[in-house]
Order: C-alpha cells, then structure tokens, then sequence
C-alpha cells in the first residue's frame, strides 16, 4: 500500500466510526432494525490486508464501539468473527479474474450486485453473531432473528447508500 492508500483507509476508518458513535447510534427502526455501519471499516479494507492486520484492525474498532455502547466486548467478539470470515467469503463471491489480490471493495469497483452481495453476507455474519451474543438464550429466537434480518438489511442498504453518495 502506498503511503496515500494508507492515509485515505484511516480517514476513512475514523469517519465512519465518527458516523457511527454521533449518528447511526440513535437509527433504530420499529426497535428491530439497529444501523452498525461501522463495521464498513472493516468491510472496505483492501484485500492485500493480511488476515493479522484484519483482526487487529476489527478488534480495535469493536472495542471502540463497545466502550462508547457499554456492552463488554459484544461488538469486538462479532467484528472479529466477521473479519475472520472476510477472505472466505471474497474467494467464494467476487469473481474478478487476474486481480483477486488487488481488490478495491467499493460500489464503483464492484458494482451494485457484487458489492451488495459483499456487504449483505458479512453484515449477517457479523449481526448473527451480535444479537445471539446480546440474546444468550435460544428463548428468545424468533425477536432475535427478526432484529438480524432487520438490522443486515437496514446496515447493507446504509453502507451501499453511503458508498452511492460518497465521490472515489
């Protein structure tokens, strides 16, 4: 990565934290639908990261959100395991042959189902493992399946419309 890359993937990196922690930390839709688009820090990584620096990274932004939601690592714990199937799940869905390791993840570059599909897969991934977490039961099933189906689609259709709006 050149030194440009970097400087861009951190402002970009506290930019949507900031968007997070000021802003989406109070979108919550019929109290089911909760908007995390923090997690877009990890998602727009390159894909020249190594898996290390991947974790590192998500568990540094899970913990930033926990400390400022209060929730004891929930957050980190469900980045982390989103980070960690990020490669599995770029192998398996983008198929852009002869630059797999010089994937940009963004709407431009992927486009709109590509990148959807990207978002959409690793934001149930993460949700799954968030509301289970805060759920510690398997009493409450059905009102936590509706809040990860809920909150994927309503944090998927936030992370694209902000790439959408957003100049690269």
């Amino acid at each position: 990565m050149t030194l440009r890359e970097i400087l861009s993937t951190t402002l970009l990196f506290v930019l949507y934290l900031a968007l997070q922690l000021l802003l989406a930390r109070n979108l919550v839709l019929f109290d089911y639908a909760f908007c995390f688009v923090y997690i877009a820090c990890v998602l727009l990584l390159p894909n020249e990261t190594s898996l290390t620096w991947l974790l590192v990274i998500a568990f540094a932004t899970g913990i930033i959100v926990d400390t400022f939601y209060n929730t004891l690592g929930m957050h980190a714990a469900a980045t982390v395991l989103m980070a960690y199937c990020r490669p599995l799940i770029v192998r398996a869905q983008i198929d852009v042959p002869g630059v797999e390791s010089r994937i940009e993840f963004s709407l431009k570059e992927l486009g709109p189902g590509a990148f959807f599909r990207y978002v959409f897969v690793l934001t149930l991934i993460h949700h799954t493992a968030l509301f289970f977490i805060e759920a510690s039961s398997l009493a409450l099933l059905a009102p936590t399946l509706i809040r990860v189906i809920a909150s994927t689609l309503f944090t998927s259709v936030s992370i694209v419309l902000i790439q959408f709006f957003t100049r690269n």
